[in-house]
């Protein structure tokens, strides 16, 4: 059983021609509204290919009943959920320009109650874009953990990454991130991929890298598919990379399932728009990298 804790949110996902200058406006081509959270959208990925997961949040007076608690129930999310009723569902704004590069917006809303909850130790967690401090302690109690900082990067302090980075098992982190990482730690990024036993490096188009004890493997490519947006490509890869570590795979083969299982998000707008089953992603891997390996 992997528990994800972090964000469940609303995403508002629009297209745009290009960015804005600051104090200049531009057009919005599209504009649509899907489910999201980091750690739900982690959560939908794994429990849509078949594992068994709980997703740790806060959801706010919007979320009872709604289309997506019913889309978390007919999915299989097992879920325990801080309710806020009195404030909104946690709700991203982001806006995609003709490049594939994005800039999100986010109101924390319901996801304030992580702030005022005791963190849990669990056997197996993946902490996703959360409060600092909770995921501070999450990792510090917790047997085996994974972390990814996402867009709450800027809130952590100094002292509570480095504290996360000597209880973690495995970091997920995009070169973006992990720039960011470097400047508030004062430390290169041989240094950080250095402090964990696994780390993964997603580069966008230019793919990922495995590094064991800082020792990097030889970098997985992206699957060649036709993008309609980047939006949930990260949360889908880690959905992938967990699934597969959970069953037993090495960490590359999980690397590669991440990849796969990303390259079907991208295909549709919206993070969960678009997840495939485990044996759907198992054609699209022999396809791309050949045999998929099996498990007794």
């Amino acid at each position: 059983m992997i528990t994800v804790v972090g964000h469940t949110a609303i995403d508002h996902i629009s297209r745009v021609p290009m960015f804005p200058p600051v104090n200049g406006s531009i057009n919005i081509t599209d504009r649509k509204v899907y489910f999201g959270g980091g750690a739900a959208n982690i959560a939908a990925g794994i429990a849509v290919l078949g594992e068994e997961c709980t997703l740790l949040s806060a959801v706010g007076g919007d979320f009872p009943g709604s289309d997506y608690e019913k889309w978390m129930d007919r999915i299989g999310i097992t879920r325990q959920l801080f309710l806020v009723p009195d404030a909104n569902t946690a709700t991203a704004f982001m806006f995609t320009d003709e490049k594939g590069d994005q800039i999100t917006f986010f109101e924390w809303g319901a996801s304030v109650a992580f702030s005022r909850e005791e963190a849990p130790a669990l056997p197996f967690v993946h902490m996703a874009t959360a409060d600092p401090e909770f995921n501070t302690k999450v990792a510090e109690r917790s047997e085996f953990s994974s972390f990814d900082p996402g867009q709450d990067l800027h809130r952590y302090t100094k002292e509570q990454l480095e504290t996360i980075l000597d209880h973690i098992d495995i970091l997920f982190a995009n070169h973006h991130e992990i720039q960011g990482m470097e400047k508030i730690l004062s430390r290169t990024e041989k240094n950080i991929v250095t402090t964990v036993p696994l780390a993964i490096v997603t580069m966008g188009r230019g793919g990922s890298t495995l590094y064991r004890e800082g020792r990097a493997e030889k970098p997985v490519p992206v699957v060649p598919v036709s993008m309609a947006d980047p939006t949930g490509a990260g949360d889908s890869y880690r959905a992938g990379f967990l699934t597969a570590f959970t069953r037993g795979y090495d960490p590359l083969t999980a690397c590669r399932v991440g990849t796969v299982t990303a390259s079907f998000v991208v295909e549709k707008t919206g993070c969960q728009t678009n997840l495939p089953t485990w044996g759907l992603m198992k054609e699209r891997y022999k396809a791309t990298f050949g045999d998929f390996p099996e498990i007794t």
